[in-house]
C-alpha cells in the first residue's frame, strides 16, 4: 500500500507570510501558522504511522496465507495416506503402524498450523484497525491546515476556530492509533 503523502509546504510557506506581514489586529494569524505547522507535524507523524501499519497488516495476511497452504499441503498428504490405509485395508493387506503415526503427525501438524494461521489473521486486522486511525489523524490534520490557510486568506477567524476543532480530531485519532497499536 502506497504511504500518504501530505502536501501542505506552499499553504505552511504562505501563512508564515501572511503573518509577518499582518496588521496589530491581526496578529492571530500568527496563531494560525504555528497552529497550521502543529497539524503539519501531526499530519506527517500519522502518515508515517499509517504507512507502517498497512504495510505490516499486508504481510501478516501473506503469513496467514503461507499457512493455511501449509495446512492444505498436509490435508493433502494426509489423505493420500489416508486412502492408502483404507485400499490396503480392503484388499485384506496389513498396514504398518507408522502409517497411522503419520496420519496422526499430520492431524496434529494441521491443528498448530491452523491456529498460527489464525493468529497472523488477527495481527493483520489489528494492523489494519490501527492503520485506519492514523489515516483518520492525517485526514483531520490535512484538513485543519486547509482550514487555517481558507481563515488567514479570507481574514475570518471563525474559520481557524473550526480548523483547531480539525486539528483536535487529528490528534485525538493519532492517540488512538498509538493507544491501540500498543497492544498488537
Amino acid at each position: 500500500m502506497e504511504e500518504t503523502e501530505v502536501p501542505t509546504e506552499h499553504l505552511q510557506e504562505e501563512l508564515e507570510h501572511r503573518a509577518s506581514h499582518a496588521s496589530p489586529a491581526e496578529r492571530w494569524i500568527s496563531g494560525v501558522a504555528l497552529s497550521s505547522a502543529l497539524f503539519a507535524a501531526l499530519a506527517a507523524v500519522s502518515a508515517l504511522e499509517s504507512g507502517h501499519h498497512s504495510n505490516e497488516a499486508m504481510l501478516e495476511q501473506i503469513r496467514s496465507s503461507d499457512h493455511w497452504a501449509q495446512y492444505q499441503a498436509k490435508g493433502v498428504k494426509a489423505a493420500v495416506l489416508k486412502t492408502r490405509i483404507e485400499i490396503l485395508t480392503a484388499f485384506g493387506k496389513p498396514t504398518s503402524d507408522s502409517d497411522h503415526e503419520k496420519l496422526k503427525e499430520y492431524e496434529h501438524q494441521q491443528a498448530e498450523i491452523s491456529t498460527s494461521a489464525k493468529e497472523e489473521e488477527a495481527a493483520s486486522k489489528g494492523h489494519l484497525e490501527a492503520h485506519h486511525d492514523f489515516a483518520k489523524a492525517v485526514t483531520f490534520s490535512q484538513i485543519a491546515i486547509a482550514l487555517g490557510a481558507i481563515s488567514v486568506l479570507t481574514r475570518r477567524k471563525k474559520f481557524w476556530w473550526v480548523a483547531l476543532s480539525g486539528g483536535v480530531f487529528g490528534a485525538f485519532f493519532l492517540v488512538q492509533g498509538f493507544l491501540f497499536a500498543r497492544h498488537l
